[in-house]
């Protein structure tokens, strides 16, 4: 990813943060800990033919391979970096030269997603795996280290060290995921596709921007035509076949509780497109496990003034779709 383009990602997620009205936008597996604020600093970009270091901050943001040590110069009771890859990407995180006191409420934890206002991405419904396992606490491990490998393109780490000159070393690595699932986008425009063979799984494609998607080719089982075949509203039937895409469009990042604008149960070939005006936009591929299904589209940023405009006694003024 590029320096501007990570830069854009990260101002993007100040911008989104505040929309959200965001104070706290990270939580523990028990309960909300009151951590913690905005990201950090976008990371320049590192060439890959060297091992990369560099100190990690407090709140940080890292899309890169390389070491990021933390050492606390004073008290720091709300810190989280978040990490991303490439949508065909997962990520593994190993911690090392760990110096912290859990018994005093230092804590290490490790995440599978990301977290923010509470809302988690992926959604419980989409996760291949429960919430339990999906945290990674270093001082519940009975191993000096801990490590994790996230199921999709974003993970992060929160933590908290009460006394100065404690620390740690984050190791991060990216590795090549042959069916990315459950992808949020670096970028505000581009294309993918979303493949699931023969698993019964869910899988969406997340982009935090408002833009407009056009579907350019869908397979799923059991499909009745080879034509663009018309939107479905949700509710006309698509979800009780079992093998559908979903268009949705929401201000937070956990999909079950976002706007569903459209859903699609017929195979096409040609180009549907429509404008989600929204913080979050998702194209979500829900299979039965049944069929090999398929779903490619394009997307990109939509300028300010094709932004739909608000409907009257709409569910959701700030977030609108055409």
């Amino acid at each position: 990813m590029s320096v501007a383009l990570r830069t854009q990602l990260f101002l993007f997620l100040i911008s989104l943060s505040l929309r959200m009205g965001l104070t706290r936008y990270i939580e523990d597996n028990e309960a909300s800990d009151g951590l913690y604020s905005l990201l950090s600093l976008a990371q320049k970009r590192e060439s890959e033919d060297f091992i990369f270091r560099r100190p990690l901050r407090c709140l940080d943001m890292l899309a890169t391979d390389g070491f990021f040590t933390f050492v606390a110069s004073k008290p720091q009771l709300a810190c989280a970096a978040f990490i991303i890859a490439e949508p065909s990407e997962v990520i593994s995180l190993e911690l090392s030269d760990v110096s912290i006191d859990c018994s005093a409420g230092d804590f290490i934890k490790i995440f599978d997603g990301w977290v923010l206002k509470g809302e988690k991405f992926p959604s419980s419904q989409d996760h291949p795996l429960p919430m339990y396992q999906r945290y990674t606490d270093y001082c519940s491990s009975a191993a000096p280290g801990a490590t994790s490998r996230s199921s999709q393109n974003v993970a992060m780490v929160f933590f908290r060290i009460h006394s100065a000159d404690s620390g740690f070393t984050l190791a991060v690595k990216k590795l090549h995921n042959p069916f990315p699932c459950n992808i949020m986008s670096q970028s505000p425009e581009g294309s993918f596709t979303m493949v699931m063979p023969h698993q019964r799984k869910n899988c969406s494609f997340s982009i935090i921007y408002p833009v407009e998607i056009r579907l350019t080719e869908l397979s799923l089982g059991q499909a009745k035509s080879n034509e663009l075949s018309p939107q479905r509203l949700v509710g006309s039937g698509c979800s009780g076949s079992g093998d559908y895409v979903e268009l949705l469009g929401g201000n937070g990042v956990d999909t079950s509780k976002m706007f569903p604008v459209a859903d699609l149960c017929f195979s096409l070939s040609g180009l549907a497109q429509m404008k989600i005006g929204c913080d979050n936009s998702v194209v979500r591929l829900v299979s039965s496990g049944n069929y090999i299904n398929r779903v490619s589209f394009q997307y990109r940023l939509l300028e300010h003034n094709e932004l739909p405009k608000a409907r009257e006694n709409s569910v959701e003024n700030v977030c609108t779709v055409e």
